[in-house]
């Protein structure tokens, strides 16, 4: 359903009545609900088959509604006001006294948070007396959703309610960064981490694996479109659909086109569309192209590494 008011009303009466609805963001579609009811969260991981031990990220419209729950420090005051709303992710200390659903955090005593970009979720949670948790709106384990018919296909009648906001305008998840002591990058991103090294003045450590799961994303299978994935390939197997980060003048049935100037934004926000799309068209493997390591590249390169874990 689009953004009118009384779709917006619609996805409120779902959420109070503790149902799971998708929404759109900037990054991916999530799939939302009450954050401060066990109800509504242990929905959240049933629907996506996730893992208890993954945690989720919980949705803000505005600092305000955060140190309800949330203790602030000066880096996060500093990011916030530069980024956000947007793409990042905060990992923050859980107040005792908060409503978080204790669900949401595996029990510890951190949280992840954002402020979405998207009009629609934006509007969305200024209706709401509560935060939305919304992990991205897929199977766990699988390609996350960029439209509201990705949604429509991982989960079918299981769920109420879809907004749709459209094609997501970045198409890949949050950066994560771990802002309780020393500013640590739990998962690439959406946005670049020298532009929060620049906010930070200093230089970020990146820790992506994790043994200990504060964040998600950090496990070695992921965003995987259920088949297998080879990276950094140059001749594509003749059974292979093969992603191309430039368009060429090569029409063969199995090449597929990412951007067509090797636009690595539009690589990003076309990769799990184009993912989608060839496993759906039957293909019983994907060989990708060499992706450049800079910027929104080595974000790139996480997901096909995790993906290819299959």
């Amino acid at each position: 359903m689009n953004s009118s008011q009384s779709n917006i009303k619609k996805a409120k009466k779902y959420l109070d009545k503790k149902h799971c609805i998708g929404v759109p963001t900037e990054t991916v579609y999530g799939l939302a609900g009450n954050a401060y009811s066990d109800i509504s969260v242990k929905k959240i991981f049933k629907l996506k088959k996730r893992p208890m031990n993954n945690p989720l990220i919980v949705h803000y419209l505005n600092i305000n509604k955060l140190e309800e729950d949330c203790y602030i420090n000066d880096n996060f005051i500093k990011l916030y006001k530069k980024f956000c709303p947007g793409p990042i992710t905060f990992i923050l200390k859980l107040k005792r006294k908060s409503k978080i659903s204790k669900f949401i955090t595996n029990k510890k005593k951190t949280i992840a948070v954002r402020f979405p970009k998207h009009l629609l979720f934006r509007k969305l949670l200024k209706n709401l007396d509560y935060p939305l948790a919304a992990p991205s709106a897929n199977i766990s384990t699988r390609l996350s959703a960029v439209k509201a018919s990705d949604v429509l296909e991982e989960f079918g009648l299981s769920i109420k309610y879809i907004l749709d906001g459209g094609k997501c305008k970045i198409g890949i998840e949050s950066t994560i960064i771990n802002i309780i002591n020393k500013p640590t990058i739990l998962r690439l991103g959406g946005l670049d981490i020298s532009k929060i090294e620049k906010v930070l003045n200093e230089k970020i450590l990146v820790k992506t694996n994790s043994k200990i799961k504060i964040a998600p994303g950090q496990f070695p299978l992921h965003y995987s479109p259920g088949i297998p994935l080879r990276m950094n390939i140059k001749k594509p197997k003749k059974n292979e659909a093969y992603l191309l980060i430039k368009q060429r003048n090569i029409f063969l049935k199995n090449y597929y086109y990412l951007s067509r100037k090797k636009n690595l934004k539009q690589v990003a926000k076309n990769l799990y569309s184009l993912l989608r799309k060839v496993k759906n068209k039957g293909y019983k493997m994907i060989a990708v192209e060499k992706i450049p390591n800079l910027g929104i590249g080595k974000t790139i390169n996480d997901r096909l590494r995790r993906a290819s874990k299959y």
